[in-house]
């Protein structure tokens, strides 16, 4: 894979169901200040690609993220943080589906019901997307870097024009400032970030593919493109959201922001719609393509760099043989590949008419942060081991950063989805620890265990938790200076002296690598 197709594979796998859903959610606890959120995601979330950087450089691995905390810490603290990884990955091909069905619905009104919620249809058509993933995933790498680098280019046309189009037909900068910039507070802006991170949390894909692009140094600039990329479109997205809402003919009252709760569907082929003009209706059209097409191409993305990490999980000894597997004539982690499909197939028909997109994010974006918390740490330990190959400067700064970061924002995600998703997190690791009989570096986790459980305990006294003792702010200040005065710390105390050989010969022996094979590179 060269660094061309890995940015547009890194872009279009960030910028898909957020760019339309985001704005909405995190304006209407926000206001104008989500532009605010945005902002401090973006500085968030370069940390935190940083860390990934120089921890790809030293294990440039298929599915990496998933495999770093082993050399750090051991099997159990990595058995935890790879099915933290595993339910950010297993949530995010459905929830693209659920936005390919929110477009597909302006078309056809029977998908979704009056809530917003798929109807038994419209899960049938999320089974249907899960599987049509598939083919894209499973000709190798380099048929899938072709087709995504063709489709993500195009893709990135057909969302951007829109959002300059709506700003061409309708403009009112009294939504900036006649209903107030803050109309919920400070406290409004960290509401909303949760859903800016999930946005951002698409770059992690990049160092998925690690161990198919041509040269390791091609993940540096696509990292760094990638994060800064999506950061522009985001908030173009979210200035034109703004900027665009007819207060009126939504049949909204002008400036109550908790209202935008009653838009159905995609917000922006919803704003798309209320304008008649040559210019609105070619943003329409546009907006429909891309409502449509767009969140199919992460969700396959997704599938791709979720069955990578199954193949982490396996050569890790968390999972069965099966899934190191490699088809022979393409190099693809193939059983990884469908088992991901046939999950994801039943999270799209079982969660479909229940829960909103939203309650799905929500669970999503802690998995993935209690899963991201450990490479900051891992980075540290590693740097001490003296086995890392390529530092970062002010990584010393940079890394408790990172960790502060990925501990806000699971905070941030308030409850219940804090403990739903620690509970699955528990039972699934619980499980698979007792049958695989994972053990090694039980001692080394005892900080990871604390650190999970202080996050929720904090949403479970914060103001927006079940008993609302610790006012939110107060709270927020409460989380930061904890994780980084004790569990940041302990972390790197708690990490191993010396390199996990076991794992690292495993992971680096040719037999199990993702090989160059005709016609899989």
């Amino acid at each position: 894979m060269g660094l061309t197709s890995l940015i547009i594979i890194g872009l279009a796998s960030a910028v898909a169901t957020a760019i339309f859903f985001s704005p909405l959610q995190m304006t209407e606890v926000a206001g104008p200040g989500s532009l605010i959120a945005w902002i401090i995601a973006i500085l968030f979330y370069v940390t935190i690609s940083i860390t990934y950087i120089e921890l790809s450089q030293t294990y440039a691995e298929a599915g990496g993220p998933s495999r770093y905390s082993i050399y750090s810490h051991g099997a159990v603290t990595n058995l935890i943080n790879a099915m933290a990884d595993l339910l950010w990955y297993l949530f995010i091909p459905p929830i693209e589906a659920f936005a390919t069905i929110e477009g597909l619905d302006y078309i056809f009104p029977s998908l979704l019901n009056s809530q917003g919620f798929p109807t038994l249809e419209g899960a049938i058509v999320g089974v249907i997307l899960m599987f049509a993933y598939i083919p894209f995933n499973y000709y190798g790498v380099k048929t899938f870097s072709r087709i995504t680098s063709g489709f993500g280019t195009v893709k990135y046309i057909i969302y951007i024009l829109p959002a300059f189009l709506l700003l061409l037909v309708f403009f009112n900068l009294r939504n900036f400032t006649a209903y107030g910039f803050l109309p919920f507070g400070v406290a409004g802006i960290f509401s909303s970030m949760p859903y800016a991170m999930f946005a951002f949390g698409g770059a992690r894909v990049i160092p998925d593919f690690a161990e198919e692009v041509k040269k390791k140094t091609y993940l540096i600039y696509a990292l760094i493109i990638t994060v800064i990329g999506e950061g522009l479109v985001y908030l173009l997205f979210d200035f034109t959201f703004i900027a665009n809402l007819d207060w009126t003919k939504l049949g909204l009252t002008p400036g109550n922001w908790a209202s935008l709760n009653k838009v159905v569907g995609n917000p922006f082929i919803v704003l798309a719609s209320t304008h008649h003009s040559g210019l609105g209706q070619i943003a329409l059209l546009l907006l429909l393509i891309g409502g449509i097409v767009g969140p199919f191409l992460t969700g396959y993305v997704y599938m791709g760099g979720g069955a990578r990490v199954l193949f982490a999980s396996a050569r890790s000894g968390f999972l069965h043989e099966k899934f190191k597997a490699l088809h022979s004539k393409y190099a693809i982690p193939y059983w990884g590949l469908i088992l991901f499909a046939i999950v994801g197939a039943v999270i799209a028909f079982l969660f479909a008419p229940v829960p909103s997109i939203y309650g799905l994010i929500d669970d999503a974006t802690v998995a993935g942060y209690i899963g991201f918390a450990t490479n900051p740490v891992a980075m540290m330990v590693l740097r001490m081991q003296g086995v890392t190959k390529w530092k970062i400067k002010g990584g010393s700064i940079i890394s408790p950063i990172a960790f502060a970061a990925s501990s806000l924002i699971v905070f941030w995600s308030g409850w219940p989805a804090v403990p739903y998703s620690v509970i699955i997190l528990a039972i699934i690791t619980a499980i698979l620890g007792m049958v695989g009989k994972v053990t090694e570096g039980l001692k080394e986790s005892t900080w990871y265990i604390g650190y999970i459980a202080f996050l929720t305990f904090m949403t479970y006294i914060g103001s927006d938790g079940a008993l609302s003792l610790v006012p939110y702010l107060t709270a927020t200040l409460i989380t930061v200076i904890v994780s980084l005065v004790l569990f940041y710390p302990l972390g790197i105390y708690q990490g191993l002296r010396e390199r996990n050989y076991l794992y690292h010969n495993e992971a680096s022996a040719s037999e199990d690598g993702l090989e160059s094979e005709e016609g899989g590179r």
